[in-house]
C-alpha cells in the first residue's frame, strides 16, 4: 500500500476518484452479492484493532491481523507480519494461501495507533485475490481496495490515519480523506450505522462528514422523490426535450437519461446504494426494486 502522495507533499482533498470508487462498490456487490456484503453488517470493533505503545511490537501485530483476517471472513488465512525499511505504507505477498506474508514500514514501530489501518489495507488485498476481484491498472486497483476495505466495515481505520496540520500531514491509502468519508457514509447509509464516535483524529471526523454531505446527495438526486426542487425542475425540463425530440443526448452533467422503447420513453439512473444502472418508465410515480442491492426505490418519473 502506498501513502497515496509523496514524502513531504499536501494531502489532496475533493473527490476526484469518484467515479471508479462506485464502480468499486457495484463490482463488490456483483462478486459477494446481496447476501455477502449484508453480511458484513457490523464493523470492525475499535477495540479489536486497538495498539498502545506498551504492546509488544510482533504479538500485537499479529493479533491485530488476526482480528482484521477474522472480520473480513477469511478464517484459513494465516498473517505473518513483519516491519522493514520501505519506501510504501505496506506490502503484502500474493500467493495461494494459506500464509501470507504482510510487510510494514518500519515507521510503524513507533506509530502504533495505525497498524490496524495498514493491516486492513493489506489483508483486504488477500481477500480481493482470492475472490479473483481486481480493477486494471495499479491505481485503479488500490481504489478498489480502498473502497472494499471501507465498505465492508475495516476502513473506517484509514481514515482515522488521517491526521493533518500547520507542520505536517500523514495519509494511508489512495483514496483522498473526503472518499473514505464518502464511502464510509454510504456504508454507514446501508447498514444504519454511525461510525463517527470511533474516531480518534479530528481531521478524520471532518473529512467523514463532508463526504457524508456528498453521499447524501446520491439519494436527493432526479428521479428519485427525494430530490430537491431544483433538480426536479431541471429534470421536467430535460424530460421534455427527450419527448420532443428522442435523439437529443443527455446532458454531460446529467444524473439520468432518457431513451425510447416499445412501451414508451424511459429513464435510467444509478442506484443511489450500488450504482447498479435502473431503468423505469417514465409514467409519474413509479417504485423501482434495484436487483443488485434489492433497494427499493421511489421516484418521479
Amino acid at each position: 500500500m502506498d501513502d497515496g502522495r509523496s514524502t513531504g507533499s499536501p494531502v489532496v482533498h475533493g473527490f476526484p476518484h469518484l467515479e471508479t470508487v462506485r464502480s468499486a462498490i457495484t463490482a463488490l456487490y456483483r462478486r459477494l452479492s446481496y447476501d455477502g456484503v449484508r453480511s458484513y453488517a457490523t464493523s470492525l470493533a475499535p477495540i479489536d484493532a486497538a495498539f498502545s505503545d506498551q504492546d509488544d511490537l510482533y504479538p500485537g501485530a499479529q493479533r491485530v491481523a488476526r482480528a482484521v483476517v477474522q472480520h473480513l471472513h477469511l478464517p484459513d488465512a494465516r498473517m505473518i507480519v513483519g516491519f522493514r525499511a520501505m519506501e510504501h505504507a505496506a506490502d503484502v505477498e500474493l500467493a495461494a494461501g494459506p500464509e501470507y506474508f504482510v510487510e510494514l514500514n518500519d515507521r510503524f514501530r513507533t506509530h502504533r495507533r495505525d497498524i490496524g489501518a495498514a493491516l486492513s489495507h493489506e489483508v483486504t488485498h488477500v481477500l480481493l485475490h482470492r475472490l479473483g476481484l481486481e480493477f486494471p491498472g495499479t491505481r485503479d486497483n488500490e481504489i478498489l481496495t480502498d473502497t472494499v476495505t471501507t465498505y465492508l466495515g475495516a476502513g473506517w481505520l484509514l481514515l482515522d490515519a488521517f491526521r493533518e496540520d500547520q507542520v505536517s500531514s500523514q495519509k494511508l491509502g489512495y483514496l483522498t480523506p473526503e472518499e473514505f468519508g464518502y464511502v464510509l457514509a454510504k456504508r454507514a447509509l446501508a447498514f444504519d450505522e454511525d461510525p463517527s464516535p470511533w474516531f480518534t483524529s479530528p481531521q478524520a471526523y471532518t473529512a467523514y462528514e463532508k463526504g457524508r454531505a456528498r453521499a447524501l446527495q446520491d439519494v436527493r438526486q432526479p428521479p428519485l422523490a427525494a430530490a430537491g426542487w431544483a433538480g426536479r425542475r431541471r429534470y421536467a425540463r430535460d424530460r421534455r426535450r427527450a419527448r420532443d425530440r428522442p435523439d437529443t443526448p443527455p446532458a454531460p452533467d446529467a444524473p439520468y437519461a432518457f431513451g425510447s422503447g416499445p412501451q414508451g420513453l424511459r429513464v435510467s439512473f444509478a442506484c443511489p446504494v450500488c450504482h447498479q444502472r435502473i431503468r423505469v418508465p417514465v409514467r409519474g410515480r413509479v417504485r423501482a426494486r434495484c436487483g443488485l442491492c434489492r433497494t427499493v426505490l421511489d421516484c418521479e418519473t
